[in-house]
């Protein structure tokens, strides 16, 4: 008999990005106790807290699970690292701290496939109801469209480097809007980057939901690896709670009332599959009994890739000169000391969102500025100074897999994204290229450009783009869709509009591999809104209004103009 080690009315797996916010949310009332479970330990220390230092965690096994995607013959053959948060606050405590929503349209598409409800008029409320934007310096904040008293502390950066100034001006001389709120109702164009970040820290879910909800007192938090689903009996689809490993030890977690699967991308997908939830076929090769049949799990994973475009500065005011040990150990003791300076911010305080072409309707290519020419493991990409753009496109058609190697549930999985298997990723990504050329050529940056640095000023041809985009295209560290919503008869949906997983009874998913499209832009805003209108459908006390009167921007042109 397995022992029970714990219980609660609700058990949520995994303390991050919407965990977190259904530990909030389902605690509010004090009502019902609450027990979150993460597998990694504590997010305390300046590698975590310190914006500045965002390029550490996430190459630290103390609190990444290490996961690799296969060799994709599409990218030279590289196996590309695939980040995930080991840690209290989960991805949110290692990710770069960029705030973006997604567009409108892309919950319009959510809904048209079948996830009922999550229109953006359904979702706004959401993110409104979790949002303290506090704007940026000289920029007002418009409560129509924004939250200004949620848990979750949004700021824009301070822009200080001139570059940034530089880049927005670049973009509206190439003519392209500029945007003051991207997040707010028009995303397209050029504008501050929003964070966050809180009083020179890094406001992870962590801090901004699961301490909140812990100080309560009906809000636990174990330590432990879950394994599988626990249900009823050898037939049974009724959830009771789940089985864990902490050690050598293992038992049970009783769940009273529902289990929610918070584990995020990657691991809600292996913990259904281990529970016996997935393709019968993949199941049984790797010898696990199937017990409810969902082809869906694993299926229409999802990722952003990018480019980091460079070019040097030929003026000294650039990260690049921060990177000495010595200037390091610098920002570290003002940030220690005080939380202010660079060691207080993530450096992507400029934006952009643009479409690709005449006839897409919404954007399509996103950009991060960075007033420094560095590799995402914090080094220099080349000697002296100069600048990058993060691009990439928004909505690629390739789709990935997840499958299980093991019915070993400490067994790494096979991830395999399929990057740049669809046609038009290719088209996508050489008009990327080029059109962020041209926004580097214009006039506003005449007083700082030097040469390019990668692709390099030789690299024109669409066979040489796609060389550099085959050896140098990196993840954007989003993954999601693997466990998607949709209708309750759609064979491949996992989860139902409500987040149930379909064929069970008090069982949830709710977290990023509950999308069906991946959204514009990063994810951790459009996961927190998951686990904040989870929260709702699982108290059934009744969902926001929907605001059906607030209408987003889409330049009225797009059919026939790129900008």
């Amino acid at each position: 008999m397995t022992t029970t080690i714990d219980e609660a009315d609700y058990v949520v797996v995994g303390s991050g990005s919407a965990g977190s916010a259904l530990a909030y949310r389902l605690s509010e009332s004090g009502k019902y106790e609450v027990l979150v479970i993460e597998a990694g330990g504590s997010d305390a220390g300046p590698f975590i807290q310190m914006p500045g230092a965002l390029s550490f965690p996430m190459n630290m096994p103390r609190y990444d699970w290490g996961y690799k995607a296969e060799a994709e013959d599409t990218l030279a053959g590289r196996r590309l690292v695939t980040p995930r948060g080991r840690v209290i606050g989960g991805s949110s405590s290692i990710n770069g701290m960029v705030y973006v929503r997604g567009h409108a349209l892309d919950y319009a598409h959510w809904a048209e496939q079948g996830a009922a409800g999550w229109a953006y008029a359904d979702v706004l409320p959401y993110f409104k109801r979790m949002e303290n934007f506090h704007g940026g310096a000289g920029r007002g904040v418009d409560p129509a469209w924004r939250g200004t008293s949620g848990p979750l502390d949004v700021k824009n950066g301070d822009m200080k480097n001139p570059l940034y100034d530089a880049f927005v001006e670049a973009g509206r001389q190439a003519g392209y809007p500029v945007t003051e709120d991207y997040n707010a109702r028009q995303q397209e164009g050029f504008g501050p980057m929003q964070q966050t970040i809180w009083q020179g820290r890094r406001w992870s879910a962590a801090n901004a939901y699961l301490r909140p909800a812990m100080a309560r007192g009906n809000c636990r938090l174990i330590h432990a690896n879950v394994t599988s689903v626990a249900f009823g009996g050898d037939n049974s689809a009724r959830a009771v709670g789940v089985n864990v490993r902490r050690g050598r030890r293992t038992g049970l977690v009783k769940a009273r009332r529902e289990v929610v699967l918070a584990a995020g991308a990657i691991n809600s997908p292996l913990i259904l599959m281990h529970s016996g939830i997935g393709d019968a076929s993949e199941l049984n090769r790797v010898g696990i009994r199937t017990r409810v049949p969902r082809p869906g799990v694993g299926q229409n994973l999802q990722d952003h890739l990018e480019l980091y475009i460079q070019q040097t500065c030929i003026q000294p005011i650039t990260l690049n000169g921060y990177l000495s040990l010595f200037s390091k150990g610098r920002v570290g003791l003002e940030w220690m000391l005080m939380h202010t300076g660079y060691g207080a911010t993530n450096h992507f305080e400029a934006a952009a969102f643009i479409r690709s072409a005449a006839g897409v309707e919404y954007p399509d290519i996103q950009y991060h500025f960075l007033p420094g020419a560095i590799r995402y493991d914090g080094k220099a990409a080349a000697p002296g100074h100069g600048w990058q753009a993060h691009v990439g496109p928004m909505r690629s058609k390739s789709r990935g897999v997840i499958r299980l190697k093991s019915s070993d549930p400490g067994a790494a999985p096979s991830i395999r994204f399929n990057y740049m298997s669809h046609a038009d990723d290719w088209t996508d990504f050489r008009k990327a290229i080029r059109l962020t050329r041209e926004i580097f050529a214009q006039a506003a940056f005449d007083p700082y450009r030097g040469p390019e640095i990668q692709p390099g000023e030789q690299a024109q041809s669409d066979e040489d783009l796609d060389r550099f985009v085959a050896e140098h295209a990196e993840s954007a560290y989003h993954p999601c869709g693997a466990a998607r919503l949709g209708a309750a008869d759609d064979a491949e949906a996992v989860a139902d509009p409500e987040c149930r997983v379909i064929g069970t009874e008090n069982l949830r998913l709710a977290d990023s591999s509950i999308f069906p499209r991946i959204t514009n832009g990063n994810l951790n805003g459009p996961s927190i809104m998951v686990g904040e209108k989870a929260a709702d459908h699982i108290l059934g006390q009744g969902m926001l209004p929907p605001e059906t009167e607030m209408t987003p921007w889409i330049n009225p042109d797009w059919r026939e103009k790129q900008r």
